[in-house]
């Protein structure tokens, strides 16, 4: 089939070529993105997903629509603690392990569509050599010191135990089962030799005792000066999204750099790690045979992944003046993000790419409760494909709930409504309206509309206000998507695609405007199929596979998000095969969603009560525990820029207001065009009494 589209530099997307490796160039914005590495001793949840990687390749993909040089890393981080007594409890050895769950991660990830230009992993040589590279760095610069503390010991195993191989008494709360380096039932953060009657974990039989360690401390207070002035003017320059390490005001309010920074231990008894490096010429003093501290190697997984895809890595990690790194996590991730892995590179001297923005999530908790692995509460990686839900919905339903600001709650309902109130009656149903219009009456072929190519002008047009309208909303996207406002960037879209909704029903297109005024027709078509064009772009970062669909029901090549609306479709194109893009969501299915994920609370078989239902936390009375919950359910209502039922009857606001003033513009005036008027006027007092009950409930 032929293609017309306007000839224009910089229209299309810029699509590498495969195995092509992605470089910055010089003097250009050249964007490189990491997400938190997730660790590799579980699956990820859908809250993990929002937190970090869906995040971060949503703004990777809206940066490619810009046609910038844009590279992004992930993978799975693989030493320390948490793998090595995970690998205990399913008898397998740490290698073993990571090897299971990379596999895992890699399956979910891809399922959901995430875009990374390399996921890799941190145990590789590679990752050895640069995290070793950048402590003999520290050492010789000066941040290094040794300590010798008490430390637990088993004398069963003969070996100094790490905090999560020790459990024991908490002395706060006197649970039975707190962990070396932290107790679950008070949350309270412990130090291994602190517990009461502690245990080996790999043997409760072993007598554990403590003993003398000496472990090498990264001297946090020296660095604390030239860190917090980096701080400083990295917010400012690239706008982090708020956390508890910088305020709106410039102020720095996390309670570590308030207090001052202390030494901090960078080296753990662990045999699966990277080795401590054995400097020539410096006494190892007992440094030989510890392993680096998960937290100072993890961060290093971000240029150790770069290597990994390409030899040239400098040319990402050392190139502050034309590269910009984007940071995704959650936010109980920001304290490393922020101060220890930036302070690293800093005492580290050379010249590291640092961090321009971070973008933080609060946590998305699960239908009145929290996702929870041990008790199959929750979707859990691969296992969203079992709904039959799409991945194009589960994108657009996790980023329109995304918790950027508070906490935020999935619903079952809510997603399901956003499916069908919004994605399939608002946004698929303007596409389809279109292209079945094109197909049915003009063969397929854009007929000629008089517009010229390229943009639009609102002066003198009959359909100024629209085009105003759309270059307002996508002015409005720009804006949201540069500052990586991505809910704002997405809410923005669906209200694009109701303008159009809003355009086509004004204008009346159907086969009798084509037949009364044919060069109008012809004018509506083309503006309609241009911003189909257009949402193509604009939804790419949030809904790949719906951009795809769109493109070849255009018949058209993938393109960018300009800065204004444009006739770039031409008239005698010939567009593909009108589909749905979307498909209707029986709204029972949430029972049997919430049912099929909703687990067991602790000691109960049963599965979760409904959302509604409030659960009485231990030690917490009734009324505590109403009030915490209608807390918890306005932050999650007022997390949502606007809810999906919101979205919809907006729509069906606008749409019959349209409807009524058209019917007062007709004449000649008569007894049955009143009785009419009357009644569309009824259904529009109704329509918005509703529209302000969900706005109140919201």
């Amino acid at each position: 089939m032929p293609q017309k589209i306007r000839e224009a530099e910089g229209l299309l997307r810029s699509i590498p070529n495969p195995g092509e490796t992605i470089l910055p160039k010089e003097g250009e914005v050249n964007i490189l993105i990491t997400s938190a590495l997730p660790y590799c001793n579980n699956v990820p949840h859908l809250g993990n997903i929002i937190g970090s990687t869906l995040s971060a390749d949503v703004f990777a993909r809206y940066n490619r629509t810009r046609n910038r040089r844009t590279l992004y890393i992930c993978g799975t981080d693989e030493y320390g603690t948490a793998t090595e007594t995970q690998a205990l409890k399913e008898g397998l050895t740490p290698r073993e392990l990571c090897d299971k769950y990379n596999v895992l991660h890699v399956e979910t990830y891809k399922w959901f569509e995430l875009a990374f230009d390399h996921f890799g992993r941190t145990s590789t040589p590679l990752h050895t050599e640069i995290s070793q590279e950048i402590y003999v760095n520290l050492l010789m610069n000066g941040y290094l010191e040794k300590q010798t503390k008490e430390q637990t010991y088993c004398e069963g195993c003969q070996k100094f135990l790490a905090d999560r191989f020790v459990e024991g008494t908490c002395p706060s709360c006197g649970s039975d089962d707190a962990r070396g380096d932290q107790c679950d039932a008070c949350s309270k953060t412990l130090d291994a030799i602190d517990l009461i009657n502690p245990r080996c974990l790999i043997s409760k039989d072993h007598k554990v005792t403590t003993r003398s360690s000496v472990h090498m401390y990264m001297k946090l207070d020296a660095l604390q000066s030239v860190t917090e002035k980096w701080i400083k003017k990295s917010w400012k320059e690239g706008k982090w999204s708020p956390n508890a390490v910088i305020n709106a005001e410039g102020e720095l309010i996390d309670d570590r750099l308030r207090a001052g920074l202390h030494p901090s231990p960078i080296t753990r008894d662990l045999t699966w790690g990277v080795p401590v490096p054995m400097v020539e010429g410096e006494d190892d003093q007992g440094m030989k045979g510890k392993v680096l501290y998960v937290w100072f190697d993890a961060p290093v997984g971000y240029p150790s992944i770069t290597a990994n895809y390409t030899p040239e890595w400098k040319q990402w990690w050392f190139n502050k003046s034309n590269v910009r790194l984007y940071q995704f996590m959650g936010k109980d991730n920001v304290y490393f993000h922020t101060i220890y892995f930036p302070a690293m590179q800093l005492g580290d001297g050379r010249p590291w790419t640092t961090l321009f923005h971070i973008s933080t999530t609060e946590y998305l908790n699960y239908e009145g409760g929290k996702f929870s692995k041990s008790h199959n509460r929750g979707v859990f990686g691969p296992a969203a494909k079992e709904t039959g839900i799409p991945p194009s919905v589960w994108r657009y339903y996790l980023i329109s709930t995304r918790p950027e600001t508070a906490d935020a709650m999935f619903s079952w309902a809510d997603c399901i409504a956003a499916n069908n109130n919004v994605l399939l009656n608002n946004f698929g149903n303007f596409v389809n309206r279109t292209l079945k219009f094109v197909a049915s009456q003009y063969g397929g072929v854009i007929p000629e509309s008089g517009d010229e190519p390229g943009p639009l002008s609102p002066n003198g047009d009959v359909d100024a206000e629209f085009i105003s309208d759309i270059n307002t909303l996508l002015k409005d996207y720009i804006e949201a998507m540069e500052n990586v406002k991505l809910r704002l960037g997405l809410h923005t879209i669906m209200l694009i695609s109701a303008r159009g909704n809003l355009y086509l029903q004004s204008s009346g297109l159907q086969k009798a405007l084509m037949v009364a005024d044919p060069k109008r027709c012809a004018q509506v078509v083309s503006r309609a199929v241009n911003l189909i064009y257009l949402l193509s772009a604009l939804v790419y970062p949030f809904m790949p596979s719906t951009s795809d669909s769109m493109l070849a029901q255009l018949n058209a090549p993938a393109r960018t998000v300009p800065e204004v609306f444009s006739t770039d479709i031409l008239a005698g194109h010939t567009i593909g095969t009108p589909e749905h893009l979307f498909k209707k969501i029986d709204e029972k299915m949430a029972d049997v969603f919430r049912a099929k994920f909703g687990g067991s609370r602790p000691g109960e078989a049963s599965p979760l009560p409904s959302p509604d239902a409030t659960h009485v936390a231990p030690g917490m009375s009734k009324r505590k525990a109403t009030a915490a919950k209608k807390v918890a359910d306005k932050t999650a209502l007022d997390e949502k820029p606007k809810s999906a039922e919101v979205l919809a009857w907006e729509q069906k606001v606008a749409e019959q207001g349209q409807a009524v003033r058209e019917l007062k513009g007709r004449t000649p005036k008569t007894p049955e065009l009143d009785k009419e008027i009357a009644a569309a006027v009824d259904v529009l007092k109704k329509l918005k009494g509703e529209l302000a009950g969900l706005q109140s409930a919201s």
